[in-house]
């Protein structure tokens, strides 16, 4: 017996043709196209098959919909992902509608990054970087549970005040240091925030901070995703 799910996501319906354009930008095909008697559209690239349907009064800022694609190369689509968008768009959008994200290791042992369509859909696509396929509980240790609780608020909740108010606290602690590495993740996602809030002259300075922390060799490595957004935000 073979089973198979295909996520049926809303879509505000003068927008299914904005919708069907973007996942063309990222390598899907348009198998099926409908405006009357109501918008329905169908895009597949590969086994991934996602299926909008037309919604007259959909506000997509609002939107909580969304679905998770499990890969086996998430940096090949993100690459991917990213060039054609930029080819579409002339640029890789990283805020308002639609937009990609960064690629990050989270803490509960998945590579992944987001995108949200034009209408408020967010794909999760992500890859298992464990053994341990069970969901972990949130880190302990207080800088490691603070990027844990701010990557989830600031991309799952779209709460990004809320995120802020997170990491200004643990930047803000006299009795406890993060290591180099966790200062700069800290600093580039607070500073991705600011560049999402609109607050440009925070974000340029948060990412000047991030810019001057000091990394030996083997924190650069562990620090990569953080460092190429780093560069990404600050070009």
């Amino acid at each position: 017996m073979t089973e198979t799910t295909i996520p049926l996501l809303p879509c505000r319906t003068s927008l299914i043709e904005t919708a069907v354009d973007f996942y063309t930008a990222l390598g899907f095909e348009t198998t099926y196209l409908q405006k009357s008697p109501y918008a329905y559209a169908v895009v597949e690239r590969g086994a991934v098959e996602l299926q909008l349907y037309g919604m007259k009064d959909y506000d997509p800022a609002s939107s909580h919909s969304g679905c998770y694609v499990l890969t086996d190369d998430v940096d090949g689509l993100h690459t991917a992902f990213r060039a054609g968008l930029k080819a579409a768009y002339g640029r890789v959008p990283t805020r308002g509608l639609p937009r990609i994200g960064p690629l990050k290791d989270m803490s509960y042992g998945v590579r992944q990054f987001l995108m949200t369509d034009p209408t408020g859909n967010t794909i999760r696509i992500g890859q298992p970087i464990s053994d341990d396929p069970s969901h972990r509980p949130a880190p302990k240790e207080t800088f490691a549970r603070a990027l844990h609780m701010a990557d989830l608020f600031a991309d799952s909740k779209q709460d990004l005040p809320g995120a802020a108010k997170i990491i200004d606290r643990v930047l803000g602690l006299t009795d406890e240091q993060p290591t180099p590495v966790q200062r700069l993740r800290l600093l580039v996602l607070r500073g991705d925030i600011a560049q999402r809030m609109g607050e440009m002259e925070r974000a340029a300075a948060l990412l000047e901070e991030a810019a001057a922390v000091r990394l030996d060799a083997d924190q650069q490595t562990l620090a990569g995703d953080a460092l190429a957004r780093l560069a990404e935000l600050r070009g």
